[in-house]
């Protein structure tokens, strides 16, 4: 029985500063802004991808404690550690339970292990980053009797990325399946396809979402569902021609800055830019340290 209504408020990180050079036109490295939900009740409140530095989680925890509601869980959408990394520090601070798919939970793994190769050489004040998300019988939980639905979308911008959907508020929080105004991450969805997130994207659709909140996004831009996804898809088709017509990674770059001006995270463009034309013109390598060589 549901007894109170739900509702949802976005809380946009200040992007953290990279201290290793700047973008090919000049700009100083920054990751792009990071959307953190909280989606709560009247008393009892679910936190959806907190961040991943120390100042990020002060902020954040202070932000929850300012809505009066016990945090009961945080969901992970997906392993990328810029979602996850100080979710321990929440979760020590509310005593709110971790969530996340089977799937998620391997690469939050994976991206721990990556933390001395890339994040920590990129981005200061990182807090130990224990993985202590557990799974949810048939990917459901409740608050305040209302259900929250955890989707698994499959291959967006990593593998293993999942969704939460709020059926009573025809929400979906996306995580990275859904960019809003942003430059989507394409360095790993390079090695399964675009056609891998596009099949994620036609499974988010299929929730009928009005409201969809993009992991990664211009905080100008609201959440309408049926905008964000369209140019979600637009992005795809967009950066699947001039993959295909530019030649080097400065061109790719270039071309996608002129198409999306305005789009925030033109470092994560360079990232997948470097990555895609490095594993282009070395097919013997192992992907992964054009990947993580990126960002360096």
């Amino acid at each position: 029985m549901t007894s109170t209504a739900l509702s949802y408020e976005v809380f946009i990180n200040d992007p953290p500063r990279q201290h290793n050079g700047a973008l090919p036109n000049g700009e100083a490295k920054a990751f792009p802004p990071l959307a953190t939900t909280l989606v709560h009740g009247e008393h009892d409140a679910v936190l959806v991808d907190p961040g991943f530095t120390e100042d990020q989680a002060r902020a954040v925890g202070d932000w929850v404690e300012g809505k009066g509601r016990r945090l009961t869980n945080i969901f992970i959408t997906h392993g990328h550690g810029d979602h996850w990394f100080n979710a321990d520090l929440l979760a020590r601070r509310f005593g709110a339970r971790v969530v996340a798919t089977e799937g998620t939970i391997a690469q939050m793994h994976a991206n721990v292990g990556a933390r001395p190769f890339v994040w920590d050489r990129v981005y200061p004040g990182i807090p130990d980053s224990p993985v202590t998300a557990a799974t949810v019988p048939d990917n459901r939980f409740a608050l305040e009797g209302h259900k929250l639905v955890i989707v698994e979308a499959g291959y967006a911008d990593t593998d293993a990325s999942s969704v939460l959907h709020v059926p009573d508020l025809a929400l979906v929080v996306a995580g990275d399946v859904m960019y809003n105004g942003a430059h989507l991450y394409l360095s790993e969805t390079s090695l399964a396809g675009l056609d891998a997130w596009r099949r994620a994207i036609d499974a988010v659709a299929a929730l009928g979402a009005r409201s969809i909140v993009a992991g990664h996004q211009n905080p100008a831009l609201d959440d309408d569902a049926e905008r964000v996804t369209a140019e979600t898809r637009a992005y795809l088709d967009a950066a699947e021609k001039e993959l295909a017509a530019r030649e080097t990674a400065l061109d790719y770059f270039t071309a996608m800055v002129e198409r999306y001006p305005d789009h925030r995270g033109r470092t994560v463009l360079w990232a997948t830019a470097q990555a895609v034309y490095g594993i282009r013109a070395n097919p013997g390598d192992d992907p992964v340290q054009h990947i993580a060589g990126a960002w360096l």
